[in-house]
């Protein structure tokens, strides 16, 4: 039997300040554990508003050291110590690409003991950015594979015990590991920056993301990470031209649970 998983759209923006969106996050519920991926400005808000408090999550996981997708980071650390009444008492690991250990210790360098927590509350595991590597979630694998958008970008599979696969593109442009990532993944949550026409480099627009979920088998897909100009467009129907498969876009606090949602 299937475990279940809930996967709740923390934020489905960017860093532009939206009363609608905020920066792009999501929660993974699954297996006993909560995963966290990617903490930029607002998370911690919407993580309240999703009824999980910061010192629930075990896992961290950033796919790019941008401030959109980390720039939260230092709040939560800090607050993970204060204050007395809310302290986190289970441990956590603080997970991303090569790199992540020379951002951290640049952080620590600048706020000293006010983000240091505990040895036995924080660890930090850096994941190899040039290859696929992976590392234990509790019962579940946490599988990384590079992305072309920042050297330090990756993308993440989890796979749940009981068949449950759930990929995350992270920021990328379309590539070879963006598809073997979402290999025939039972959720596809891949970024969507900018309509077709208004195409950036390292980032993927509607077409393209729905020609990576086509390549990769993926059985739903669901478009997040809208910049401004994504608003008042028909990002559906651009998706459409590559994408036939179930579509959802995102909204913040949207939950998808699986396999039944």
């Amino acid at each position: 039997m299937a475990e279940m998983v809930n996967v709740t759209i923390l934020g489905s923006g960017t860093i532009v300040p939206s009363l609608r969106r905020s920066t792009c996050s999501f929660l993974l519920e699954a297996a006993g554990m909560k995963l966290l991926f990617d903490i930029g400005p607002g998370t911690m808000r919407r993580l309240l508003e999703a009824g999980v408090t910061i010192g629930e999550i075990d896992l961290l996981l950033l796919s790019h050291l941008h401030p959109d997708h980390s720039g939260e980071l230092v709040s939560f650390l800090f607050a993970t110590k204060y204050p007395e009444t809310y302290r986190r008492r289970r441990p956590f690991t603080l997970a991303g690409a090569r790199g992540l250990r020379k951002f951290f210790d640049g952080l620590t360098a600048v706020y000293g003991d006010w983000i240091i927590l505990p040895e036995d509350l924080f660890s930090l595991r850096e994941l190899d950015n040039r290859k696929p590597d992976a590392l234990a979630a509790g019962l579940m694998a946490v599988r990384s594979r590079p992305v072309v958008h920042t050297e330090s970008s990756i993308g993440y599979r989890v796979e749940v015990p009981g068949g449950i696969t759930v990929a995350y593109s992270g920021d990328t442009d379309l590539c070879d590991g963006l598809v073997k990532l979402a290999r025939d993944a039972d959720l596809f949550v891949c970024e969507c920056s900018v309509p077709d026409g208004m195409k950036v480099t390292g980032h993927l627009t509607p077409s393209e993301a729905g020609e990576a979920a086509a390549r990769a088998g993926a059985k739903r897909l669901i478009l997040t990470h809208f910049y401004p100009e994504c608003e008042g467009v028909d990002i559906e129907t651009q998706c459409r031209k590559t994408w036939q498969g179930p579509l959802t876009l995102a909204e913040d606090l949207m939950v998808i649970k699986l396999p039944d949602g």
